[in-house]
């Protein structure tokens, strides 16, 4: 073949693969994709192969316990099969005990001890994993939410508090925080110790009856003040400035509420009465309250 006619065809090849309309096959996904980023900690939805990204959900085990466990007991792998999303449930970084514990910057573990420098930086870990999901082309990177039940709780607060720009909304669940207690008023969380990059969404979750994160104030060090005054901090940090409204949503859960806050964002708390340091979320209303809020 000459020169001239394999530049003639070279042109058209190049014609023909950058021609307007024409369809390009890209990569797709799929759950082994996203089981080689976080081996045995990720979850797709019961029929999804990889073909449209989906939302994320991190879902945070309490103190002492597993990303497994925490999978099993949340009941939320249903959720994710009847909404479509993907769930990752990994550990935490320091080991304790039969499981693991998050690293909170600052913060004693429920075993009494301030991670010191050699600890896994749990907040990068997590919004590292994150982003590496979202890499794979899996994940809507618009929709990527964290949830935590107790400890898991704390360091779902803390992701609110420290790493906004990652996520679109939080859930935590018998954990809610607003940062660090005071230090001249453990009553009150410390403004300082809370300054998100942007407003974020918050749904918790809690019982009335939880004697180790109890609603009105008490408990270990890192709790002490109210889940009212955690919930009237993010209100202010999202400036909310419709006043807060209560009201009754299911027997037994009444759900406590702030609206007409900055960037669409909102503040509500749903209470179950008589119920203790447990799992008390509703998972359906819990993921139609995340997935409302996009980055």
């Amino acid at each position: 073949m000459g020169m001239t006619a394999f530049l003639l065809r070279l042109s058209a090849s190049l014609l023909l693969l950058f021609a307007p309309g024409l369809a390009v096959a890209a990569p797709t996904c799929s759950p082994a994709t996203l089981d080689r980023i976080a081996p045995g900690a990720v979850r797709a939805p019961a029929g999804w192969a990889g073909e449209r990204p989906l939302p994320l959900l991190l879902l945070l085990h309490g103190s002492t316990a597993t990303g497994a466990a925490m999978l099993r007991d949340s009941g939320l792998g249903a959720t994710a099969d009847r909404h479509g999303f993907l769930l990752a449930y990994p550990d935490g970084g320091i080991p304790a005990k039969s499981g693991f514990v998050w690293n909170i910057p600052g913060v004693p573990t429920v075993e009494g001890t301030i991670p010191g420098p050699e600890a896994r930086d749990d907040v990068a870990f997590l919004t590292g994993l994150a982003g590496r999901l979202v890499a794979t082309g899996c994940v809507d990177p618009a929709r990527v939410y964290v949830t935590g039940l107790s400890g898991g709780g704390r360091m779902a607060s803390w992701l609110g508090c420290v790493a906004a720009d990652r996520f679109a909304a939080i859930a935590p669940v018998v954990g809610l925080r607003a940062g660090q207690p005071l230090a001249s008023d453990p009553d009150r969380p410390d403004p300082a110790s809370c300054t998100p990059s942007r407003p974020i969404s918050i749904i918790a979750f809690a019982g009335d009856r939880d004697p180790v994160n109890p609603i009105a104030g008490g408990g270990a060090s890192y709790w002490r003040y109210s889940m009212h005054a955690a919930e009237q901090r993010w209100a202010a940090i999202n400036g909310c400035t419709a006043a807060p409204t209560v009201r009754w949503v299911a027997p037994g859960v009444y759900e406590e509420g702030y609206a007409a806050c900055r960037d669409g964002t909102e503040v509500t708390a749903r209470i179950s009465v008589g119920a203790d340091h447990r799992w008390v979320a509703d998972n359906d209303a819990l993921w139609q309250a995340l997935s409302r809020h996009r980055r």
